[in-house]
Protein backbone atom coordinates (compact mmCIF):
# COMPACT_ATOMS: atom_id res chain seq x y z
CA UNK A 1 0.00 0.00 0.00
CA UNK A 2 1.93 3.18 -0.92
CA UNK A 3 2.07 6.51 0.99
CA UNK A 4 2.03 9.34 -0.78
CA UNK A 5 3.19 12.52 -0.25
CA UNK A 6 1.24 15.94 -1.63
CA UNK A 7 2.00 19.05 -1.84
CA UNK A 8 -1.04 21.47 -1.67
CA UNK A 9 -1.92 25.17 -2.63
CA UNK A 10 -5.45 26.07 -2.53
CA UNK A 11 -7.85 29.10 -2.54
CA UNK A 12 -9.34 28.90 0.66
CA UNK A 13 -11.94 31.76 0.48
CA UNK A 14 -14.48 28.93 -0.91
CA UNK A 15 -13.72 27.11 2.04
CA UNK A 16 -14.83 26.68 6.07
CA UNK A 17 -11.31 24.94 6.59
CA UNK A 18 -8.73 22.49 5.34
CA UNK A 19 -10.48 19.89 7.55
CA UNK A 20 -13.71 17.64 6.67
CA UNK A 21 -17.10 18.83 8.02
CA UNK A 22 -20.04 17.51 8.11
CA UNK A 23 -21.99 20.31 6.83
CA UNK A 24 -19.62 23.01 5.15
CA UNK A 25 -17.24 22.43 2.65
CA UNK A 26 -13.75 21.85 3.06
CA UNK A 27 -10.25 21.72 1.34
CA UNK A 28 -9.72 18.38 2.66
CA UNK A 29 -12.77 17.20 1.51
CA UNK A 30 -12.63 18.19 -1.97
CA UNK A 31 -9.28 16.68 -2.33
CA UNK A 32 -10.82 13.46 -1.29
CA UNK A 33 -13.48 13.43 -3.38
CA UNK A 34 -11.08 13.79 -6.14
CA UNK A 35 -9.06 11.12 -5.26
CA UNK A 36 -11.72 8.71 -5.24
CA UNK A 37 -13.28 9.95 -8.43
CA UNK A 38 -9.75 9.29 -9.86
CA UNK A 39 -8.99 5.59 -8.58
CA UNK A 40 -12.18 4.47 -6.63
CA UNK A 41 -10.85 4.02 -3.74
CA UNK A 42 -12.34 6.17 -0.73
CA UNK A 43 -9.36 8.05 1.63
CA UNK A 44 -8.48 9.80 4.06
CA UNK A 45 -6.05 12.40 4.03
CA UNK A 46 -3.73 13.27 7.23
CA UNK A 47 -2.37 17.10 6.59
CA UNK A 48 0.80 18.93 8.13
CA UNK A 49 -1.64 20.98 9.48
CA UNK A 50 -5.10 22.72 9.37
CA UNK A 51 -6.27 26.18 8.01
CA UNK A 52 -9.32 28.09 9.06
CA UNK A 53 -12.07 29.39 6.87
CA UNK A 54 -11.35 31.39 4.24
CA UNK A 55 -7.55 31.07 4.73
CA UNK A 56 -4.60 30.34 1.75
CA UNK A 57 -2.00 27.65 1.34
CA UNK A 58 0.85 27.68 -0.93
CA UNK A 59 2.89 24.84 0.51
CA UNK A 60 0.27 22.35 2.28
CA UNK A 61 1.66 18.83 2.60
CA UNK A 62 -0.45 15.99 3.35
CA UNK A 63 -0.23 11.85 2.85
CA UNK A 64 -2.47 9.57 1.58
CA UNK A 65 -1.98 6.09 1.43
CA UNK A 66 -3.65 4.40 -2.27
CA UNK A 67 -3.91 0.51 -3.00
CA UNK A 68 -2.03 0.95 -6.03
CA UNK A 69 0.90 1.98 -6.79
CA UNK A 70 0.75 5.02 -9.52
CA UNK A 71 3.34 6.30 -11.08
CA UNK A 72 3.75 10.15 -9.07
CA UNK A 73 2.84 12.49 -12.19
CA UNK A 74 -0.15 10.10 -12.66
CA UNK A 75 -1.72 10.87 -9.08
CA UNK A 76 -0.41 14.52 -9.61
CA UNK A 77 -2.36 15.23 -12.97
CA UNK A 78 -5.27 13.23 -12.15
CA UNK A 79 -6.29 13.97 -8.96
CA UNK A 80 -5.76 17.67 -10.47
CA UNK A 81 -7.65 17.27 -13.44
CA UNK A 82 -11.03 16.00 -10.67
CA UNK A 83 -10.32 19.17 -8.71
CA UNK A 84 -10.20 21.35 -11.95
CA UNK A 85 -13.54 19.94 -13.36
CA UNK A 86 -15.09 20.36 -9.99
CA UNK A 87 -13.72 24.44 -10.09
CA UNK A 88 -12.13 23.39 -6.55
CA UNK A 89 -9.49 26.27 -6.57
CA UNK A 90 -7.01 23.53 -5.70
CA UNK A 91 -3.67 22.02 -6.88
CA UNK A 92 -1.44 19.47 -6.10
CA UNK A 93 2.16 20.59 -6.78
CA UNK A 94 4.02 17.46 -6.53
CA UNK A 95 2.61 13.43 -5.89
CA UNK A 96 5.81 11.57 -4.18
CA UNK A 97 5.87 8.15 -3.06
CA UNK A 98 7.53 8.32 0.72
CA UNK A 99 8.13 5.76 3.33
CA UNK A 100 5.55 4.13 5.56
CA UNK A 101 7.16 6.23 8.20
CA UNK A 102 6.48 9.52 6.47
CA UNK A 103 3.42 11.11 8.44
CA UNK A 104 2.34 14.35 7.21
CA UNK A 105 1.68 15.78 10.61
CA UNK A 106 4.64 14.12 12.37
CA UNK A 107 7.16 14.55 9.77
CA UNK A 108 7.42 18.19 9.50
CA UNK A 109 10.27 20.49 10.93
CA UNK A 110 8.48 23.58 11.03
CA UNK A 111 5.50 25.06 9.67
CA UNK A 112 5.98 29.03 7.78
CA UNK A 113 2.95 31.70 7.81
CA UNK A 114 2.65 34.80 6.39
CA UNK A 115 -0.17 37.60 6.91
CA UNK A 116 -0.20 40.52 4.86
CA UNK A 117 -1.60 43.36 6.04
CA UNK A 118 -2.27 46.73 4.23
CA UNK A 119 -2.13 49.43 5.85
CA UNK A 120 -3.36 52.90 4.13
CA UNK A 121 -6.50 54.77 3.03
CA UNK A 122 -7.09 53.07 -0.14
CA UNK A 123 -8.79 49.92 -0.24
CA UNK A 124 -7.27 46.66 -1.97
CA UNK A 125 -7.54 46.44 -5.89
CA UNK A 126 -5.50 43.12 -7.12
CA UNK A 127 -5.44 41.69 -3.28
CA UNK A 128 -8.55 41.81 -2.42
CA UNK A 129 -9.24 38.39 -0.27
CA UNK A 130 -5.60 37.74 0.34
CA UNK A 131 -4.25 40.63 2.48
CA UNK A 132 -6.28 42.58 5.50
CA UNK A 133 -7.07 46.15 4.40
CA UNK A 134 -6.67 48.15 7.67
CA UNK A 135 -7.70 51.75 6.63
CA UNK A 136 -7.11 53.57 10.09
CA UNK A 137 -3.35 54.14 11.19
CA UNK A 138 -2.16 51.08 13.07
CA UNK A 139 -0.37 51.48 16.76
CA UNK A 140 2.40 49.30 15.63
CA UNK A 141 3.88 49.44 19.79
CA UNK A 142 0.61 48.58 21.01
Amino acid sequence: MPRFRLDIEYDGSLYAGWQRQADQPSVQQAIEQAIEKFCGEQVSLRSAGRTDAGVHATAQVAHVDLVKAWPDDKVRDAVNAHLQTAKARIAILKAAVVPDSFDARFSAIGRHYLYRIVNRRAPAALDKGKIWWVPKRLDAEA
